[in-house]
């Protein structure tokens, strides 16, 4: 989505009246890589200077795409040990933009979304950036939410069986096909809900893909909170795990580590079981609702994509399309692992 002029005057407006500093009139490019809310670089004068999140322009389900809520929980981790970028301020005055957004800080570092970008990265760096990840989500599970200001972010019990009612019903509002096996595999996992060991903050897409990392290895930031809520913390080592590339695997989700040097799925998993002691017993099943979930997410994203509401950066909607089909079979082949 292009800004015209009298949208980039309202934005300058509003970070002037919000104590958003700029030097000259703000500039607007889409981030490429973003399947939910809109991402921008804002440039001024002086070069790039902050990150604006926005829902997309269409198609939008409330839940999923509440910038609003994404700026409480950024805000509310700034205290934290887990790295966040700063955030400047909340619009919620659709007539600036067009639609709620917030200004961030912009934070240096490499995004590893895919296997160029895995290539790319320092080999020295590789286990290093493998073992933070598992460091900073162990520190997102330790967050005390009621602390920190958000112990009403969501209901924290029933974990499994809330997140298989939303994105059962996300998917069947968004879709406008009829794929019989990401239903069926919704009754198989909720027959199998394991009982809910921890509760805290689940971050809800914890990946390479959605952190900043220094040429070191470590994590200058997480974001991308549009997802998190409150429940079983093992959902996000489930995702992290079945996201998880190892050499020789087919690339069914963007993924950078299927290079020499990165940590193998085994060792993130005795890594994170060291770090806090944990029970990780039931993790095969979270990797299975990981896979079944993604299937759900990428029916809306090929929606949104076919529809023309996400911007223009090269994404092919068919692709997107094939991809949900390529999920359902993967979270199929989990869970007939599980017995």
């Amino acid at each position: 989505m292009e800004f015209d002029t009298s949208a980039t005057a309202g934005l300058a407006a509003w970070c002037a009246g919000n104590g958003v500093a700029l030097d000259g009139p703000p500039r607007l490019t889409l981030i490429a890589g973003g399947r939910s809310n809109l991402t921008y670089r804002v440039a001024d004068g002086t070069g790039d200077r902050y990150v604006l999140r926005r829902p997309p322009t269409g198609g939008v389900l409330q839940s999923a795409h509440d910038v609003g809520r994404e700026y409480r929980i950024i805000t509310g981790l700034a205290t934290t040990d887990v790295p966040v970028p700063v955030a400047h301020g909340l619009c919620t005055d659709e007539t600036v933009l067009g639609a709620p957004f917030y200004v961030m800080s912009m934070v240096p570092g490499t995004v590893l979304a895919g296997d160029e970008d895995g290539a790319g990265y320092p080999v020295h760096a590789r286990r290093e950036a493998s073992t933070d990840l598992v460091r900073v989500l162990a520190a997102v599970h330790r967050v005390e939410v009621d602390a920190v200001g958000l112990g009403d972010l969501g209901r924290r019990d029933n974990y499994g069986a809330r997140q298989l009612r939303r994105w059962l019903r996300q998917f069947r509002l968004t879709t406008r096909r009829r794929l019989p096996l990401v239903e069926e595999l919704h009754d198989q996992l909720e027959r199998t809900i394991p009982p809910q060991r921890f509760t805290g903050l689940v971050h809800g897409d914890f990946r390479p893909g959605n952190v900043l990392l220094s040429p070191e290895g470590r994590i200058n930031a997480v974001l991308d909170w549009e997802l998190a809520t409150l429940g079983d913390t093992l959902a996000d080592l489930g995702w992290l795990v079945a996201t998880w590339r190892q050499p020789g695997e087919a690339e069914l989700l963007e993924s950078p580590t299927a290079h020499p040097g990165f940590a193998l799925r085994e060792e993130l998993v005795a890594a994170y079981q060291a770090g806090t002691g944990r029970d990780v017993s039931d993790l095969p099943w979270y990797q299975a609702f990981a896979l079944w979930r993604l299937a759900c997410i990428f029916e809306g994203i090929f929606v949104r994509y076919s529809a023309g509401v996400m911007g223009d950066d090269g994404v092919d909607p068919a692709a997107e399309g094939e991809r949900v089909v390529r999920f359902a079979e993967a979270a199929r082949d989990a869970f007939a692992r599980l017995g």
